[in-house]
C-alpha cells in the first residue's frame, strides 16, 4: 500500500471505498481521491465476511449503518455522484468493481484492527494483480501507529505519558479539515449506483433502533455534537452518573465515522475549560487504545501483560451460570443489572457503567475478560475492538496501564456513589421501584416485613446476590497474587 501524488494519476479515474467513515466531508480518502483525479466513484460493502458473525438477524448496528448510508448517497447525489453498495467478500467485490469501472486506484482509510489490516492487504494484492493502485491514509484518529512514540522510539504503554506527548505533538496542521468540497464536481455516477439495499435484501430484520431515537448519519452526528457543545463545560462534573445527561452519546457516530474526529477534538482544543479538556482527553484515550492494538494485536485474544494469561480464571459449570446470570440482568445487584439491561434493551451502556459491570464479572465472579469483552462486542452500539478491549483489559487489570488488581470495585459503594437517589436503578429495574433510597443500592438488606409488604421478596421477586462480594474480593486478591509478575 501507498500514497500517491498527483503526477501519478491526473485525469484518470478513481473508486473511493468507504468503510467506517460514512461521511462526504472532512473525508482524507474522499479528498485525496478528488484531488488526484478527473472521475470519482464511491463505493461500500456489506462484508458478508462480518456479517456472517454477527449472532443475530436483528442488529442495530447494520441498521445504523444501513440508515447512514442512505443519507450518504443522497448527499454524494446532491453533489453529482452516488454510492455503490455491494453485498459479498470485500476482499472480491472491490477489486471487481474497480475492474469494472476501469479506474486507475482505489482509495480507503486506514484501520487499525487485524482483521481489517489483513483485508486490505489482500484488497491491495488483488488489485495490483490487475493493475490497479491502492491508497489509504489516516482518518478516524488524530495520531496512528508511530506517530507519538517514547524517546527511545518505542510505543507507549503508559496512558498519561502518551496523552502528553500526544498533546505536545499537537498543532493545527493536525486538526485542519480537508476541503472535500473544492473537488465536489469531480464525483461520478456509476452504473451500478441503483441505492441502498433493505434491510431484508442483505439478510437482516429491523431493530428497535427508532424507537430508541438513536439519531443516524451525519445529520444524527451533527445534532448530537451540537446538543453536547452547549453542555460541554459540565463534562467533568457530570459524566459519571448514569442518571444525567452528562456524556456526548456521540460513540456510535464516531465508530462508524460520520462525524470527524479532527471537528470533534479541534473544538474541545479551541474550546478549553475543564469540560472539554476532560473529553479531549477521553478522545486520546481512543488514540492510545487503537495504538496499543496496533503494534501489540496479541491483545485481541490475551492479556496485554502476557503473565496475566496465567490466572486461574472460574470455568465449569457453576462459572457458566454466573456468566448467564451477569448477561441476563440476574446478578442480584442492582447497579450491575440495571446496566446490563440498559446494554440489553437499547446497545448502550454508560462509561461509568462499562468500569462497574467489567469489574464486577472479572473480579466478583471470577470470570475471564474475554468473555464479557466479546458479549459487550455482540451487544454494543458502538462496539469497536481497540476501545472495547482496552476498557475490558484495564477493568480486569490485565491491559496496559491498567486499574491495579488490588483495586476492586465495590457495586455497591460505587451504586450509592454514582447513582445515590436510584433514579437510574429504577429506570431499568421497575421492579424495585417502592424500594427505599436507603436499601436500594443493596435490597436485600431490606427486612423481610417490608420486603413482603413492597412487593419485593429477594429470592422470588428480584435476584439474591449471587456473590458476597467480601468474601470474592479476597480470592480475586488471592488468584491475582498466584499470577507471577
Amino acid at each position: 500500500m501507498r500514497h500517491m501524488n498527483q503526477s501519478d494519476t491526473s485525469n484518470s479515474r478513481a473508486l473511493v471505498w468507504f468503510h467506517r467513515d460514512l461521511r462526504n466531508f472532512d473525508h482524507a480518502a474522499l479528498y485525496h481521491a478528488l484531488r488526484n483525479h478527473r472521475q470519482v466513484f464511491c463505493a461500500f460493502v456489506f462484508d458478508t465476511e462480518i456479517l456472517e458473525t454477527l449472532p443475530a438477524r436483528t442488529d442495530r448496528r447494520v441498521e445504523f449503518i444501513r440508515e447512514s448510508l442512505v443519507e450518504l448517497d443522497a448527499a454524494l447525489r446532491k453533489d453529482g455522484g452516488a454510492l455503490v453498495v455491494c453485498h459479498g467478500k470485500a476482499r472480491e467485490e472491490i477489486p471487481r468493481l474497480a475492474a469494472q469501472l476501469d479506474v486507475a486506484a482505489v482509495y480507503a482509510n486506514h484501520d487499525y484492527e487485524p482483521q481489517a489490516i489483513e483485508r486490505d492487504l489482500d484488497v491491495a494484492r488483488r488489485l495490483q494483480a490487475i493493475g490497479i493502485s491502492f491508497a489509504d491514509f489516516k482518518d478516524q484518529v488524530i495520531f496512528e501507529r508511530d506517530e507519538v512514540l517514547t524517546q527511545t522510539g518505542k510505543p507507549f504503554g503508559v496512558f498519561t505519558a502518551y496523552k502528553n506527548a500526544w498533546l505536545r505533538k499537537l498543532n493545527d496542521f493536525y486538526l485542519r479539515s480537508y476541503p472535500v468540497g473544492n473537488y465536489v464536481n469531480r464525483l461520478s455516477i456509476a452504473p451500478q449506483a441503483i441505492g441502498v439495499p433493505t434491510l431484508q435484501g442483505i439478510g437482516f430484520e429491523t431493530s428497535n433502533l427508532k424507537a430508541l431515537r438513536l439519531p443516524v448519519g451525519m445529520s444524527g452526528g451533527a445534532q448530537l455534537f451540537d446538543d453536547f457543545s452547549e453542555r460541554m463545560d459540565r463534562y467533568k462534573d457530570a459524566r459519571d452518573f448514569p442518571a444525567v445527561k452528562g456524556v456526548s452519546y456521540l460513540s456510535t457516530h464516531l465508530r462508524f465515522g460520520t462525524v470527524s474526529i479532527r471537528e470533534l477534538a479541534r473544538h474541545a482544543w479551541q474550546v478549553g475549560g475543564a469540560g472539554a479538556e476532560t473529553w479531549l482527553s477521553e478522545l486520546i484515550w481512543r488514540d492510545f487504545y487503537h495504538q496499543i492494538l496496533f503494534h501489540h494485536p496479541h491483545v485481541v485474544t490475551h492479556a496485554w501483560k502476557v503473565e496475566y494469561d496465567d490466572i486461574r480464571w472460574e470455568t465449569g459449570a457453576a462459572a457458566d451460570a454466573l456468566f448467564a446470570a451477569w448477561c441476563e440482568a440476574r446478578t442480584g445487584y442492582p447497579i450491575v443489572d440495571a446496566a446490563m439491561r440498559q446494554l440489553n434493551q437499547t446497545g448502550f451502556m454508560h462509561n461509568r457503567l462499562r468500569m462497574i459491570t467489567a469489574s464486577f464479572l472479572t473480579k466478583d465472579l471470577g470470570i475471564h475478560w474475554l468473555r464479557g469483552e466479546r458479549y459487550f462486542a455482540a451487544q454494543l452500539n458502538d462496539y469497536d475492538l481497540a476501545a472495547n478491549n482496552g476498557g475490558w483489559q484495564w477493568a480486569a487489570s490485565t491491559g496496559c496501564d491498567a486499574q491495579p488488581y488490588f483495586r476492586i470495585f465495590n457495586p455497591v459503594t460505587q451504586s450509592e456513589r454514582f447513582d445515590a437517589g436510584g433514579k437510574f436503578i429504577r429506570k431499568y429495574l421497575p421492579e424495585l421501584t417502592g424500594v427505599p433510597d436507603k436499601y436500594i443500592h443493596a435490597p436485600w438488606k431490606l427486612p423481610m416485613v417490608d420486603q413482603r409488604q413492597l412487593g419485593v421478596v429477594i429470592g422470588t421477586d428480584y435476584p439474591a446476590p449471587v456473590v458476597d462480594h467480601a468474601t470474592v474480593r479476597e480470592m480475586t486478591l488471592s488468584r491475582f497474587r498466584k499470577t507471577p509478575g
